[in-house]
């Protein structure tokens, strides 16, 4: 009877989960359809729907195909890479408030942009990577951001308390900024313009190329992230444990280590330094879901960023309006209250992380 029991408990679970994946993929179409359909430039339906569909050309199929389209996919993948990237820092750090912003990755990923830009990149065009410059570009936000990770796990390993931890990646953020603003005193007029203009952080500045490369990285993480379920999972439960099941934990640091840097590594990379997306989102997958098993976690936290970042995208366009918000301003509004929350209801969700 107990096993009975059991057995109708998981089916119960499993047949709910299903159905707030389904809830979660069709709140991710709609937004997705409007993040198309509305903006700061009011166009009719009817008019994006011919844009769409048919071979005429206006001034609206421009707004529609060359800036909407790809600034609406590119918040939809955006949301996925920060997300799991951000789930998979709070797993293997076990730390609830880790992040790629919080602990230092985006600002590693940020040193490896301004070195290639600044440092090294006169032979780049300034007004606008393409091609192999593209995948020099990310390559070296990877190498940042991995170089980051590898620090903190390094410090996490001998310092216990989560609050220094923190702290110790604040400051750490703190002296990649000033190795920065250096690069940037001595970097030339035309590389010093290129790169200020990508620490405003868009959605919308993407080139075609730019976008591809975003898209096979990203696709890339988040394959690594699926099959790094089992991993996750058995070090949510601590390194003993995971030893204890035959887990190769440095192995398997190495995996997520490298994941998580090509995720945070390609977004910083092309749309510049987004904040609380990576640090909320996983906690939000949390508690929709109410689990810890990764292999729910892991598609739950792709949905759910792909939504709140489609969301934080439409806000920011103040549709019907002719201004635009700063896309950070809007993350930061829907994060940080959850952010909060987390603080606040930690000890009830204690289990969760």
């Amino acid at each position: 009877m107990a096993i009975h029991n059991d057995a109708e408990r998981g089916a119960f679970s499993g047949n709910k989960s299903g159905m707030i994946f389904t809830l979660l993929f069709i709140i991710v179409s709609i937004l997705l359809i409007l993040d198309i359909f509305l903006g700061s430039v009011s166009i009719s339906p009817s008019e994006v729907i011919r844009a769409l569909f048919t071979d005429e050309a206006n001034g609206f199929t421009t707004i529609i195909l060359k800036f909407r389209v790809p600034k609406a996919f590119t918040a939809l993948i955006v949301g996925i890479g920060l997300s799991l990237s951000g789930l998979q820092m709070q797993t293997i750090f076990r730390n609830p408030m880790a992040g790629p912003d919080v602990l230092g990755i985006s600002s590693g990923a940020s040193l490896g942009v301004a070195i290639v830009i600044l440092g090294a990149s006169s032979s780049l065009r300034a007004e606008g990577l393409n091609g192999l410059d593209n995948w020099i570009l990310v390559t070296a936000s990877w190498a940042g951001a991995g170089a980051v990770m590898i620090l903190i796990m390094f410090i996490s390993s001998r310092v216990k308390e989560i609050m220094t931890i923190l702290i110790l990646g604040i400051m750490l953020s703190g002296g990649i900024s000033a190795i920065v603003t250096i690069l940037q005193y001595f970097s030339n007029e035309t590389m010093l313009k290129a790169f200020v203009i990508w620490t405003m952080g868009s959605l919308g500045n993407l080139t075609s190329d730019q976008l591809n490369v975003l898209f096979i990285s990203v696709a890339a993480g988040s394959i690594i992230s699926i099959f790094s379920a089992k991993m996750l999972d058995a070090l949510h439960l601590g390194e003993s444990y995971a030893q204890s099941v035959g887990l190769n934990v440095r192995l398997a640091r190495v995996v997520i280590f490298s994941c998580t840097s090509i995720l945070a590594g390609s977004v910083t990379a092309f749309c510049g330094p987004i904040g609380f997306i990576g640090i909320a989102v996983p906690h939000i997958a949390r508690i929709i879901f109410r689990t810890s098993n990764h292999r729910i976690l892991i598609p739950g936290s792709m949905l759910t960023g792909a939504g709140v970042m489609l969301a934080s995208d439409i806000i920011s366009q103040l549709p019907g309006s002719d201004s635009v918000l700063p896309l950070n301003a809007i993350t930061s509004l829907i994060g940080i209250p959850v952010v909060v929350w987390v603080i606040f209801r930690n000890r009830r969700y204690s289990g969760l992380f």
